[in-house]
């Protein structure tokens, strides 16, 4: 099985595998015991808090570690309303935003607060004339992935990040599927607070973090926790924290490696497929606004997950869109933001590429799509 789903998730690189074990066995304490075998527990993690926040460019102290993405998005939007920057309860968010960012505005709207959803324009990037216009007097939180997970599309976060400043509301923003594959150095801390995850850079499952700008006196959601300052409850993962570490700095001494290559693999698949062009539409952005290793796509008259499906028979891993979305009967968020009806949306694919992939992987796949459309379309002549 070939993998083109590393959107989704990423196998654990081997030195983040050896480090965890590791840090497991030999840095097995409680990193909040105070006794030595704490301690040196509390050093490795203090000395990962302070390398992540070097390679994000942020301030160490608003550094957070969770247990992945989700749970991010959660704790900094409840951290972020517990100290706003104005008296207000109107939330703007992108329609495209993850699927947890939508179940905490959903709890967050019975609490009385306005919600506020952005669609994208036809290239999938957020309008920002559009946001200016929806920004009212009570506004006091804007959410905004940075890059799509189905499509890959990279929001203008420099310059949402100002418009936030400007009219004091605070800018939250989901770095799942940014870290680890665009530089964050000059963009991490112009925002409130951002979140991210180590499953999507070749780091474990269920550890992520949250950045939070120290200048604001956030109040925990869980009281009476002392980890991580009361920013969540529960043992901190040591281990893992140490695994997504390593994870982070081999993966950023690569991004501009990575870059062109994706760029190389991105043009060979669309030029490979150009036999049944006329059936596909790409939905991206310019090249600046474009994560080069997602491509989401559809192919008029098939169902994506009969697609995703075929692909599978035929030994390629695609999927369908976001892995949070999977099993729904409606259409994912991201195909609702760019205005698709109910049976373009269901025709949906997302292709991924990784450190593995290579331009014969992705010639292959390409000529397998192609080789099933024409089969699909004449079986259904006849």
């Amino acid at each position: 099985m070939i993998n083109f789903d590393y959107a989704a998730t990423t196998p654990l690189d081997y030195e983040a595998a050896e480090i965890y074990v590791k840090a497991a066995t030999e840095y097995y304490g409680n990193s909040s015991s105070l006794h030595d075998i704490g301690g040196q527990s509390n050093a490795l993690l203090e000395n990962c808090r302070k390398e992540l926040a070097s390679l994000l460019g942020v301030d160490k102290k608003g550094l957070y570690f969770t247990s992945g993405g989700s749970e991010g998005n959660f704790l900094a939007i409840e951290a972020l309303l517990s100290s706003p920057n104005k008296t207000g309860k109107h939330i703007l968010i992108a329609m495209a935003e993850h699927s947890s960012v939508h179940g905490v505005v959903k709890r967050l709207e019975k609490a009385g607060y306005q919600i506020t959803l952005l669609p994208f324009n036809s290239s999938g990037v957020i309008d920002l004339f559009q946001l200016e216009k929806r920004i009212t007097p009570e506004t006091v939180l804007i959410s905004i992935q940075h890059v799509n997970s189905e499509i890959g599309t990279i929001q203008p976060i420099e310059i949402i990040a100002k418009i936030c400043k400007d009219k004091h509301i605070h800018f939250h923003s989901d770095f799942v599927q940014s870290f680890g594959k665009i530089d964050l150095k000059n963009t991490a801390s112009l925002v409130s607070s951002f979140s991210f995850s180590g499953h999507k850079i070749y780091g474990p499952k269920g550890i992520g973090g949250v950045f939070i700008s120290p200048s604001i006196s956030w109040s925990p959601f869980f009281p009476g926790g002392t980890h991580e300052k009361g920013f969540r409850p529960g043992t901190i993962n040591v281990p893992a924290i140490a695994a997504m570490t390593v994870a982070a700095q081999k993966i950023d001494k690569q991004l501009q490696e990575d870059h062109r290559r994706f760029l190389s693999l991105r043009k060979a698949f669309i030029e490979e497929i150009s036999p049944i062009k006329d059936s596909v539409q790409i939905f991206q952005a310019g090249e600046d606004s474009q994560l080069p290793q997602i491509i989401g796509m559809r192919i008029s008259g098939i169902e994506g997950q009969w697609m995703m499906l075929e692909c599978n028979r035929l030994g390629y891993a695609i999927s369908t869109g976001s892995a949070c979305q999977i099993g729904m009967q409606t259409p994912s968020k991201t195909m609702q933001a760019l205005g698709l009806d109910m049976r373009e949306a269901k025709e949906f694919i997302r292709i991924s590429f990784g450190k593995s992939t290579t331009l014969d992987n992705v010639q292959k796949l390409a000529q397998t799509l192609v080789n099933i459309v024409k089969a699909f379309n004449t079986n259904s002549d006849r």
